[in-house]
Protein backbone atom coordinates (compact mmCIF):
# COMPACT_ATOMS: atom_id res chain seq x y z
CA UNK A 1 0.00 0.00 0.00
CA UNK A 2 1.53 3.27 -1.27
CA UNK A 3 0.86 5.99 1.26
CA UNK A 4 0.55 10.16 0.47
CA UNK A 5 -0.10 13.26 2.56
CA UNK A 6 -1.47 15.94 -0.01
CA UNK A 7 -2.67 19.35 0.32
CA UNK A 8 -6.28 20.18 -0.01
CA UNK A 9 -7.10 20.77 -3.84
CA UNK A 10 -4.96 18.16 -4.95
CA UNK A 11 -6.40 16.77 -7.85
CA UNK A 12 -7.46 12.90 -7.26
CA UNK A 13 -5.58 9.82 -8.70
CA UNK A 14 -7.18 8.17 -11.76
CA UNK A 15 -9.43 5.46 -10.68
CA UNK A 16 -10.06 6.57 -7.04
CA UNK A 17 -12.92 6.64 -4.37
CA UNK A 18 -13.15 9.64 -2.29
CA UNK A 19 -13.52 9.15 1.47
CA UNK A 20 -14.88 11.93 3.53
CA UNK A 21 -15.24 11.42 7.16
CA UNK A 22 -17.95 12.97 8.93
CA UNK A 23 -19.48 13.03 12.50
CA UNK A 24 -22.88 12.75 13.80
CA UNK A 25 -25.00 15.58 13.68
CA UNK A 26 -23.14 17.61 10.78
CA UNK A 27 -24.93 19.22 8.01
CA UNK A 28 -24.65 18.14 4.65
CA UNK A 29 -24.82 19.98 1.03
CA UNK A 30 -26.56 19.17 -1.87
CA UNK A 31 -26.58 15.90 -3.82
CA UNK A 32 -24.74 14.68 -0.63
CA UNK A 33 -27.57 15.92 1.78
CA UNK A 34 -30.43 14.07 -0.19
CA UNK A 35 -28.55 10.92 -0.50
CA UNK A 36 -28.21 10.95 3.54
CA UNK A 37 -31.60 11.89 3.81
CA UNK A 38 -32.33 8.99 1.53
CA UNK A 39 -30.53 6.25 3.73
CA UNK A 40 -30.35 5.48 7.69
CA UNK A 41 -26.79 6.71 7.74
CA UNK A 42 -26.50 9.28 10.78
CA UNK A 43 -22.47 9.80 11.21
CA UNK A 44 -22.38 7.00 13.69
CA UNK A 45 -18.91 5.22 13.86
CA UNK A 46 -18.11 2.92 11.86
CA UNK A 47 -21.62 3.44 9.34
CA UNK A 48 -20.65 3.87 5.77
CA UNK A 49 -22.77 5.53 2.66
CA UNK A 50 -21.27 4.97 -1.07
CA UNK A 51 -22.67 6.99 -3.53
CA UNK A 52 -21.74 7.91 -7.15
CA UNK A 53 -19.36 10.86 -7.13
CA UNK A 54 -21.53 13.78 -7.22
CA UNK A 55 -20.64 17.21 -9.18
CA UNK A 56 -17.39 19.02 -7.44
CA UNK A 57 -16.06 15.69 -6.24
CA UNK A 58 -12.67 14.30 -8.35
CA UNK A 59 -13.18 11.01 -8.35
CA UNK A 60 -15.63 7.86 -9.46
CA UNK A 61 -17.18 7.09 -5.94
CA UNK A 62 -17.78 8.97 -2.91
CA UNK A 63 -17.85 7.14 0.85
CA UNK A 64 -19.12 8.57 3.89
CA UNK A 65 -17.50 7.06 6.42
CA UNK A 66 -19.49 7.89 10.39
CA UNK A 67 -16.79 8.38 12.89
CA UNK A 68 -19.05 9.32 15.80
CA UNK A 69 -19.17 12.45 17.75
CA UNK A 70 -16.64 14.80 16.61
CA UNK A 71 -14.87 16.12 20.40
CA UNK A 72 -14.52 12.19 21.15
CA UNK A 73 -12.36 11.88 17.73
CA UNK A 74 -8.96 10.87 18.41
CA UNK A 75 -6.02 8.72 16.89
CA UNK A 76 -7.85 5.40 16.76
CA UNK A 77 -10.59 7.32 15.95
CA UNK A 78 -8.85 8.21 13.19
CA UNK A 79 -7.66 4.54 11.87
CA UNK A 80 -10.92 3.29 12.11
CA UNK A 81 -12.35 5.64 10.24
CA UNK A 82 -9.87 5.13 7.90
CA UNK A 83 -9.89 1.65 7.75
CA UNK A 84 -13.42 1.55 7.69
CA UNK A 85 -13.34 3.34 4.01
CA UNK A 86 -10.57 1.27 2.57
CA UNK A 87 -12.60 -2.12 3.49
CA UNK A 88 -15.35 -0.55 1.54
CA UNK A 89 -13.70 0.20 -1.45
CA UNK A 90 -10.61 -2.22 -1.44
CA UNK A 91 -12.38 -5.04 -3.80
CA UNK A 92 -14.17 -1.95 -5.77
CA UNK A 93 -12.12 -2.34 -8.86
CA UNK A 94 -10.86 1.24 -8.37
CA UNK A 95 -7.32 1.71 -7.68
CA UNK A 96 -7.06 4.27 -5.35
CA UNK A 97 -8.53 5.66 -2.07
CA UNK A 98 -8.40 9.25 -1.04
CA UNK A 99 -9.09 9.98 2.71
CA UNK A 100 -10.19 13.63 3.53
CA UNK A 101 -11.54 15.38 7.18
CA UNK A 102 -8.97 12.89 9.27
CA UNK A 103 -7.28 16.45 10.17
CA UNK A 104 -4.50 17.88 11.28
CA UNK A 105 -0.89 15.90 10.75
CA UNK A 106 -1.01 13.32 14.28
CA UNK A 107 -4.51 12.16 13.10
CA UNK A 108 -3.83 11.89 8.90
CA UNK A 109 -0.82 10.06 9.79
CA UNK A 110 -2.80 7.82 12.23
CA UNK A 111 -5.60 7.76 8.82
CA UNK A 112 -2.75 6.24 7.16
CA UNK A 113 -1.47 3.73 9.85
CA UNK A 114 -5.33 2.53 9.77
CA UNK A 115 -5.58 1.76 6.14
CA UNK A 116 -1.81 -0.12 6.49
CA UNK A 117 -3.23 -2.09 9.08
CA UNK A 118 -6.67 -2.72 7.11
CA UNK A 119 -4.71 -3.76 3.98
CA UNK A 120 -2.29 -6.96 5.20
CA UNK A 121 -3.31 -10.01 3.71
CA UNK A 122 -1.82 -13.63 3.28
CA UNK A 123 -1.99 -14.38 0.16
CA UNK A 124 1.39 -16.01 -0.62
CA UNK A 125 -0.61 -19.44 -1.07
CA UNK A 126 -3.31 -18.69 -3.24
CA UNK A 127 -2.56 -19.82 -6.94
CA UNK A 128 -6.27 -18.29 -8.01
CA UNK A 129 -8.83 -15.98 -6.66
CA UNK A 130 -11.97 -14.35 -8.14
CA UNK A 131 -11.53 -10.96 -9.82
CA UNK A 132 -14.22 -9.63 -7.45
CA UNK A 133 -12.66 -10.89 -4.21
CA UNK A 134 -9.08 -9.16 -4.87
CA UNK A 135 -8.39 -6.32 -3.69
CA UNK A 136 -7.84 -3.37 -6.18
CA UNK A 137 -7.17 -0.57 -4.07
CA UNK A 138 -3.36 -0.08 -4.18
CA UNK A 139 -2.63 3.71 -3.34
CA UNK A 140 -4.21 6.19 -0.64
CA UNK A 141 -3.91 9.43 -0.42
CA UNK A 142 -4.50 11.22 2.78
CA UNK A 143 -5.55 15.21 2.63
CA UNK A 144 -4.87 17.42 5.22
CA UNK A 145 -3.67 21.22 5.23
CA UNK A 146 0.00 19.58 7.25
CA UNK A 147 1.40 17.39 4.93
CA UNK A 148 5.12 17.47 5.78
CA UNK A 149 4.31 17.02 9.29
CA UNK A 150 1.62 14.28 8.72
CA UNK A 151 4.74 12.21 6.68
CA UNK A 152 7.33 13.41 9.60
CA UNK A 153 4.18 11.96 12.02
CA UNK A 154 3.87 8.41 9.89
CA UNK A 155 7.28 7.87 9.96
CA UNK A 156 7.18 5.65 13.13
CA UNK A 157 3.49 4.31 12.85
CA UNK A 158 5.07 2.91 9.13
CA UNK A 159 7.57 1.29 11.47
CA UNK A 160 5.06 -0.27 13.31
CA UNK A 161 2.80 -1.36 10.67
CA UNK A 162 5.92 -3.20 9.04
CA UNK A 163 6.42 -5.06 12.58
CA UNK A 164 2.81 -5.74 13.07
CA UNK A 165 2.82 -7.34 9.33
CA UNK A 166 5.81 -9.06 9.75
CA UNK A 167 4.11 -10.56 13.38
CA UNK A 168 0.99 -11.61 11.11
CA UNK A 169 3.09 -13.59 8.82
CA UNK A 170 5.01 -15.21 11.26
CA UNK A 171 1.30 -16.56 12.87
CA UNK A 172 -0.42 -17.30 9.49
CA UNK A 173 2.45 -19.62 8.25
CA UNK A 174 1.23 -23.17 8.10
CA UNK A 175 3.03 -25.57 10.31
CA UNK A 176 5.02 -27.53 8.30
CA UNK A 177 6.42 -24.24 6.92
CA UNK A 178 6.84 -22.31 10.43
CA UNK A 179 8.47 -24.72 12.78
CA UNK A 180 11.27 -23.83 14.99
CA UNK A 181 14.22 -23.20 13.40
CA UNK A 182 12.47 -21.97 10.71
CA UNK A 183 10.59 -19.40 12.83
CA UNK A 184 14.63 -18.71 14.41
CA UNK A 185 16.05 -18.27 10.69
CA UNK A 186 13.46 -15.50 10.52
CA UNK A 187 14.14 -13.64 13.73
CA UNK A 188 17.73 -13.72 12.73
CA UNK A 189 17.35 -11.59 9.74
CA UNK A 190 15.65 -8.64 11.53
CA UNK A 191 19.78 -8.19 12.37
CA UNK A 192 19.86 -5.98 9.17
CA UNK A 193 17.65 -3.58 11.49
CA UNK A 194 20.39 -3.55 13.89
CA UNK A 195 19.06 -6.22 16.39
CA UNK A 196 21.39 -8.42 18.07
CA UNK A 197 20.02 -12.30 17.73
CA UNK A 198 21.67 -15.52 19.54
CA UNK A 199 20.11 -18.75 18.95
CA UNK A 200 20.31 -21.85 21.11
CA UNK A 201 19.13 -25.13 19.93
CA UNK A 202 18.59 -28.24 22.36
CA UNK A 203 22.13 -29.06 23.14
CA UNK A 204 22.86 -25.45 24.29
CA UNK A 205 19.63 -25.89 26.46
CA UNK A 206 20.50 -29.54 27.80
CA UNK A 207 23.27 -27.85 29.51
CA UNK A 208 22.03 -25.07 30.74
CA UNK A 209 19.03 -27.81 32.44
CA UNK A 210 15.87 -26.71 30.81
CA UNK A 211 14.27 -29.64 31.18
CA UNK A 212 10.44 -28.42 31.53
CA UNK A 213 10.77 -26.73 28.03
CA UNK A 214 12.72 -29.58 25.96
CA UNK A 215 10.50 -32.46 27.78
CA UNK A 216 7.22 -30.52 25.34
CA UNK A 217 9.56 -30.57 22.14
CA UNK A 218 10.80 -33.85 22.45
CA UNK A 219 8.32 -35.87 20.77
CA UNK A 220 9.02 -33.74 17.39
CA UNK A 221 11.42 -34.42 14.91
CA UNK A 222 12.15 -30.39 15.13
CA UNK A 223 15.08 -29.46 17.10
CA UNK A 224 13.20 -26.99 19.96
CA UNK A 225 15.06 -23.63 19.67
CA UNK A 226 15.68 -20.84 22.14
CA UNK A 227 16.09 -17.29 20.68
CA UNK A 228 17.32 -14.42 22.39
CA UNK A 229 16.89 -10.76 20.66
CA UNK A 230 18.82 -7.83 21.95
CA UNK A 231 18.32 -4.03 20.55
CA UNK A 232 20.45 -2.12 22.84
CA UNK A 233 19.20 1.58 21.92
CA UNK A 234 19.81 3.34 25.35
CA UNK A 235 22.72 5.62 25.32
CA UNK A 236 23.84 3.50 27.88
CA UNK A 237 24.83 0.28 26.20
CA UNK A 238 25.08 -1.42 29.92
CA UNK A 239 21.94 0.41 31.48
CA UNK A 240 19.65 -2.61 32.72
CA UNK A 241 17.01 -3.54 29.91
CA UNK A 242 13.11 -4.71 29.80
CA UNK A 243 12.38 -8.44 28.77
CA UNK A 244 9.35 -9.67 26.73
CA UNK A 245 9.59 -13.50 26.84
CA UNK A 246 7.02 -15.34 24.20
CA UNK A 247 5.35 -18.69 24.20
CA UNK A 248 6.38 -20.03 20.74
CA UNK A 249 4.54 -23.57 20.42
CA UNK A 250 4.16 -23.68 16.44
CA UNK A 251 2.03 -26.35 16.36
CA UNK A 252 0.20 -27.86 19.37
CA UNK A 253 -1.61 -31.17 18.93
CA UNK A 254 -2.11 -31.85 22.80
CA UNK A 255 0.71 -34.31 22.81
CA UNK A 256 -0.19 -37.48 24.60
CA UNK A 257 -3.24 -35.66 26.26
CA UNK A 258 -3.99 -34.97 22.72
CA UNK A 259 -6.73 -32.14 21.50
CA UNK A 260 -9.54 -33.12 19.39
CA UNK A 261 -9.55 -32.91 15.24
CA UNK A 262 -12.22 -29.98 15.14
CA UNK A 263 -10.42 -26.69 15.20
CA UNK A 264 -6.49 -28.56 15.94
CA UNK A 265 -6.06 -26.57 12.40
CA UNK A 266 -6.05 -23.39 14.50
CA UNK A 267 -2.99 -24.74 16.57
CA UNK A 268 -0.40 -23.25 14.15
CA UNK A 269 -1.03 -19.53 16.36
CA UNK A 270 -0.40 -21.00 19.18
CA UNK A 271 3.26 -19.52 19.02
CA UNK A 272 1.25 -16.23 18.61
CA UNK A 273 3.18 -15.15 21.87
CA UNK A 274 6.49 -15.33 20.84
CA UNK A 275 5.41 -13.61 17.18
CA UNK A 276 4.26 -11.34 19.37
CA UNK A 277 8.04 -10.34 21.19
CA UNK A 278 9.70 -10.35 17.71
CA UNK A 279 7.22 -7.87 16.23
CA UNK A 280 7.89 -5.60 19.22
CA UNK A 281 11.89 -5.93 18.53
CA UNK A 282 11.31 -5.41 15.11
CA UNK A 283 9.29 -2.12 16.08
CA UNK A 284 11.60 -1.07 18.57
CA UNK A 285 15.30 -1.41 16.20
CA UNK A 286 12.81 0.16 13.24
CA UNK A 287 12.25 3.21 15.54
CA UNK A 288 15.37 3.64 17.48
CA UNK A 289 14.21 3.18 20.63
CA UNK A 290 16.17 5.14 23.50
CA UNK A 291 16.27 1.78 25.23
CA UNK A 292 18.10 -1.44 25.96
CA UNK A 293 15.29 -4.30 25.07
CA UNK A 294 16.12 -7.92 25.51
CA UNK A 295 13.29 -10.65 23.70
CA UNK A 296 13.29 -14.00 24.52
CA UNK A 297 11.17 -16.68 22.52
CA UNK A 298 11.20 -20.46 23.53
CA UNK A 299 10.09 -22.11 20.62
CA UNK A 300 8.96 -26.16 20.24
CA UNK A 301 6.46 -28.04 18.82
CA UNK A 302 4.43 -30.62 20.68
CA UNK A 303 3.69 -33.79 19.28
CA UNK A 304 2.80 -37.26 20.43
CA UNK A 305 5.46 -40.02 18.94
CA UNK A 306 7.48 -42.77 21.20
CA UNK A 307 9.10 -40.03 22.28
CA UNK A 308 6.98 -37.91 23.74
CA UNK A 309 6.55 -36.67 27.26
CA UNK A 310 3.54 -38.13 29.28
CA UNK A 311 1.16 -38.15 31.93
CA UNK A 312 3.02 -38.84 35.01
CA UNK A 313 6.09 -37.48 34.44
CA UNK A 314 7.91 -35.50 36.66
CA UNK A 315 10.17 -32.81 35.11
CA UNK A 316 13.30 -30.93 36.28
CA UNK A 317 13.23 -27.14 35.16
CA UNK A 318 16.13 -24.93 35.02
CA UNK A 319 15.45 -23.48 38.46
CA UNK A 320 15.40 -26.54 39.71
CA UNK A 321 12.29 -26.92 40.93
CA UNK A 322 10.16 -30.11 39.93
CA UNK A 323 6.80 -30.87 37.88
CA UNK A 324 4.43 -33.34 37.74
CA UNK A 325 3.22 -33.50 34.06
CA UNK A 326 -0.93 -34.02 34.58
CA UNK A 327 -1.85 -32.99 31.25
CA UNK A 328 0.35 -32.82 27.86
CA UNK A 329 -1.85 -29.95 26.58
CA UNK A 330 -0.45 -27.68 29.70
CA UNK A 331 2.43 -27.40 27.86
CA UNK A 332 2.99 -23.58 26.96
CA UNK A 333 3.88 -23.14 30.78
CA UNK A 334 6.76 -25.25 31.03
CA UNK A 335 8.22 -23.96 27.84
CA UNK A 336 7.75 -20.59 29.82
CA UNK A 337 8.93 -21.35 32.98
CA UNK A 338 12.58 -21.87 31.49
CA UNK A 339 12.12 -18.90 29.06
CA UNK A 340 11.19 -16.87 32.22
CA UNK A 341 13.92 -18.38 34.41
CA UNK A 342 16.65 -18.08 32.10
CA UNK A 343 15.67 -14.19 31.26
CA UNK A 344 15.78 -12.91 34.55
CA UNK A 345 19.06 -15.19 35.38
CA UNK A 346 20.97 -13.58 32.26
CA UNK A 347 19.47 -10.74 31.87
CA UNK A 348 18.80 -9.46 35.26
CA UNK A 349 15.73 -6.89 33.99
CA UNK A 350 13.82 -4.30 34.99
CA UNK A 351 10.58 -6.30 34.68
CA UNK A 352 9.92 -8.83 32.65
CA UNK A 353 6.46 -9.57 30.83
CA UNK A 354 5.69 -12.58 29.15
CA UNK A 355 3.22 -12.89 26.38
CA UNK A 356 1.15 -16.53 25.55
CA UNK A 357 -1.99 -18.21 23.68
CA UNK A 358 -1.88 -19.83 26.85
CA UNK A 359 -5.53 -21.03 28.51
CA UNK A 360 -8.77 -21.36 26.63
CA UNK A 361 -9.80 -20.51 29.76
CA UNK A 362 -8.91 -16.66 29.67
CA UNK A 363 -11.50 -16.95 26.34
CA UNK A 364 -14.48 -18.23 29.18
CA UNK A 365 -13.94 -15.74 31.30
CA UNK A 366 -13.48 -12.36 29.44
CA UNK A 367 -14.13 -13.34 25.33
CA UNK A 368 -12.11 -12.70 22.35
CA UNK A 369 -11.86 -9.29 22.68
CA UNK A 370 -9.86 -8.81 25.71
CA UNK A 371 -6.40 -10.28 26.78
CA UNK A 372 -5.87 -11.17 30.61
CA UNK A 373 -3.42 -9.48 32.89
CA UNK A 374 -1.89 -10.75 35.76
CA UNK A 375 1.05 -9.02 37.27
CA UNK A 376 2.96 -9.14 40.77
CA UNK A 377 3.84 -5.17 40.43
CA UNK A 378 0.78 -2.42 40.58
CA UNK A 379 3.21 -0.16 39.18
CA UNK A 380 4.13 -2.04 35.68
CA UNK A 381 0.40 -3.06 35.44
CA UNK A 382 -0.91 0.56 35.91
CA UNK A 383 1.89 0.94 33.17
CA UNK A 384 0.33 -1.78 30.78
CA UNK A 385 -3.48 -0.92 31.11
CA UNK A 386 -2.45 2.60 30.41
CA UNK A 387 -0.69 1.66 27.29
CA UNK A 388 -3.42 -0.87 26.08
CA UNK A 389 -6.24 1.57 26.81
CA UNK A 390 -4.07 4.34 24.40
CA UNK A 391 -3.52 2.39 21.39
CA UNK A 392 -7.46 0.86 22.07
CA UNK A 393 -5.96 -2.94 22.79
CA UNK A 394 -8.34 -4.86 25.35
CA UNK A 395 -6.78 -5.56 28.70
CA UNK A 396 -8.29 -6.74 31.59
CA UNK A 397 -6.52 -6.80 35.10
CA UNK A 398 -6.58 -10.47 36.53
CA UNK A 399 -6.16 -11.59 40.08
CA UNK A 400 -3.03 -14.11 41.75
CA UNK A 401 -4.97 -15.43 44.60
CA UNK A 402 -2.41 -16.88 46.82
CA UNK A 403 -5.13 -19.85 47.96
CA UNK A 404 -5.93 -21.37 43.79
CA UNK A 405 -2.27 -22.44 44.45
CA UNK A 406 -3.59 -25.20 46.37
CA UNK A 407 -4.78 -26.63 43.01
CA UNK A 408 -1.56 -27.02 41.17
CA UNK A 409 0.25 -29.14 44.96
CA UNK A 410 1.40 -32.34 43.70
CA UNK A 411 2.07 -35.15 45.96
CA UNK A 412 5.37 -36.18 44.26
CA UNK A 413 6.77 -33.00 43.13
CA UNK A 414 7.44 -29.13 44.10
CA UNK A 415 4.00 -28.76 41.73
CA UNK A 416 1.68 -29.56 38.77
CA UNK A 417 1.40 -28.11 35.35
CA UNK A 418 -2.34 -27.45 35.46
CA UNK A 419 -4.70 -27.36 38.58
CA UNK A 420 -7.90 -28.58 36.36
CA UNK A 421 -10.50 -26.57 35.00
CA UNK A 422 -11.78 -24.30 37.53
CA UNK A 423 -10.08 -20.77 37.32
CA UNK A 424 -7.69 -22.39 34.89
CA UNK A 425 -5.93 -19.41 33.67
CA UNK A 426 -5.46 -18.03 36.97
CA UNK A 427 -3.63 -21.50 38.11
CA UNK A 428 -1.69 -20.93 34.46
CA UNK A 429 -0.42 -17.42 35.59
CA UNK A 430 0.20 -18.82 39.39
CA UNK A 431 2.42 -21.47 37.96
CA UNK A 432 4.42 -18.65 35.99
CA UNK A 433 4.61 -16.57 38.98
CA UNK A 434 6.50 -20.00 40.08
CA UNK A 435 9.52 -18.52 37.70
CA UNK A 436 9.72 -15.16 38.63
CA UNK A 437 12.05 -14.86 41.72
CA UNK A 438 11.35 -11.04 42.67
CA UNK A 439 11.14 -9.47 39.83
CA UNK A 440 8.44 -7.09 38.34
CA UNK A 441 6.64 -9.40 35.82
CA UNK A 442 3.62 -9.62 34.17
CA UNK A 443 1.88 -12.08 32.23
CA UNK A 444 -0.71 -11.48 29.37
CA UNK A 445 -2.85 -14.14 28.20
CA UNK A 446 -3.75 -13.41 24.52
CA UNK A 447 -5.28 -16.82 24.01
CA UNK A 448 -8.72 -14.90 22.50
CA UNK A 449 -7.02 -12.03 20.61
CA UNK A 450 -3.77 -13.46 18.97
CA UNK A 451 -6.38 -14.70 16.21
CA UNK A 452 -9.44 -13.28 15.26
CA UNK A 453 -12.12 -15.16 12.97
CA UNK A 454 -14.57 -13.49 12.10
CA UNK A 455 -12.69 -9.47 13.19
CA UNK A 456 -14.89 -7.04 15.09
CA UNK A 457 -12.08 -4.52 14.32
CA UNK A 458 -11.57 -2.62 10.76
CA UNK A 459 -7.58 -2.62 10.88
CA UNK A 460 -7.40 -5.94 11.79
CA UNK A 461 -8.44 -8.21 9.20
CA UNK A 462 -9.52 -12.26 9.78
CA UNK A 463 -6.79 -13.83 10.87
CA UNK A 464 -3.76 -12.80 12.71
CA UNK A 465 -3.77 -10.05 14.32
CA UNK A 466 0.02 -8.85 16.07
CA UNK A 467 -2.31 -8.37 19.09
CA UNK A 468 0.73 -6.87 21.93
CA UNK A 469 2.91 -5.19 19.70
CA UNK A 470 1.53 -2.09 20.31
CA UNK A 471 0.49 -1.62 23.53
CA UNK A 472 4.32 -2.76 24.26
CA UNK A 473 5.52 -0.49 22.30
CA UNK A 474 3.61 2.44 23.58
CA UNK A 475 4.62 1.26 27.53
CA UNK A 476 8.71 0.90 26.78
CA UNK A 477 8.45 4.65 24.61
CA UNK A 478 5.96 6.39 27.29
CA UNK A 479 8.01 5.23 30.53
CA UNK A 480 11.09 3.12 29.70
CA UNK A 481 13.16 5.18 27.49
CA UNK A 482 15.59 7.73 28.03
Amino acid sequence: MDIEFVAPGAAAPAKSAVARIVFEGEAHDGAVAQAVAASRFTGGKGQTLDILAPQGVDAARLVLVGAGKRDAFDAIGAEHAAATAYNAVKASGLEALVVEGAGGAELAAHAALGVRLAAYRFDKYRTKEPADKKPSVAMTRVITAEADAALAAFAPLADLADAISFTRDLVSEPPNVLYPAEFAKRVKALETLGLEVEILGEAEMAKLGMGSLLAVGQGSIRESQLVVIRWNGADDKSAQPVAFVGKGVCFDTGGISIKPAEGMEDMKWDMGGAGAVAGLMHVLAGRKAKVNAVGILGLVENMPDGNAYRPGDVLTSMSGQTIEVVNTDAEGRLVLADALWYCQDRFKPKFMVDLATLTGAIIIAIGNDLAGCYANDETLAGNLLNAAKAEGEGLWRMPLPDAYNKQIDSMIADMKNTGGRPGGSVTAALFLQKYVNGVPWAHLDIAGTAWKKPSTVPTIPDGATGFGIRLLNRMVQDQYEG
